[in-house]
């Protein structure tokens, strides 16, 4: 024994993890020789006078530095979560810039995502039925603040473009005295070309606790008209 004391680490396992993707995200983005053509495979625009590349995420706007990847609000207005900061490089650095295809996919047609979809079904699906599913026609007035439109799938859908080439499009099914409300999420087949499953999870995961708190303020925080759900 040497006496030395062991040190816990200061971060937890999810910090570390999240600050060494972040890490190898903004390492992606440094390596990308041109970086116009990225911006139009993503859908984004580049500043070249303020090497800033401005790209939409969920109806707000928001700037990445290049090279060294550093990502904020364009309204600076607060903090973008570590979550949020890693989707964002992940979105545009993988863009390989396919047209919508139309064809709608679940995500059990996802790589791997037929193993993973009881994870995905808990984490994405199941918080959207249990807060709307007794009153699906909320989904639509809510999902109308994120950038969200009517889409023509079960009971009520709607879609929100989580990113300029990644339309999301949660799915309800109404429940009655017999069955108990049911849902879905859905997507544009060409998805993988713009995240990974492991991505695709988180997205829709973040897109529906955001719902959820839209649903449980009215909205406040955006300034749109109040649903007195809490």
């Amino acid at each position: 024994m040497t006496g030395e004391h062991l040190t816990l680490p200061k971060q937890s396992v999810r910090e570390y993890a999240h600050g060494l993707a972040y890490k190898l995200a903004c390492e992606q983005l440094a390596n990308i020789a041109d970086i116009e053509q990225q911006c139009l495979k993503s859908g984004a625009q580049y500043l070249p006078s303020q090497k800033v590349i401005i790209i939409d995420h969920l109806n707000q706007s928001y700037r990445i530095s290049f090279p060294d990847g550093e990502v904020s609000l364009t309204t600076g207005e607060e903090a973008v979560p570590m979550r949020d900061k890693i989707l964002i490089l992940h979105y545009f650095t993988r863009a390989k810039g396919t047209p919508l295809s139309n064809k709608m996919i679940t995500y059990k047609e996802l790589p791997d995502g037929i193993n993973y979809y009881p994870t995905f079904f808990k984490r994405a699906i199941a918080p959207i039925v249990n807060y709307f599913g007794n009153e699906p026609h909320l989904l639509l007035d809510i999902a109308q603040i994120l950038g969200g439109h009517k889409a023509d799938y079960g009971d009520i859908a709607v879609t929100i473009n989580a990113f300029s080439r990644v339309p999301i499009t949660p799915v309800l099914w109404k429940g009655d005295a017999e069955f108990t409300p049911e849902g879905n999420i859905m997507f544009d087949s060409t998805i993988s070309d713009y995240l990974p499953t492991e991505d695709i999870t988180v997205l829709c995961e973040t897109i529906a606790w955001k719902l959820v708190r839209l649903l449980k303020t009215g909205g406040d925080s955006l300034g749109k008209k109040k649903f007195d759900q809490s």
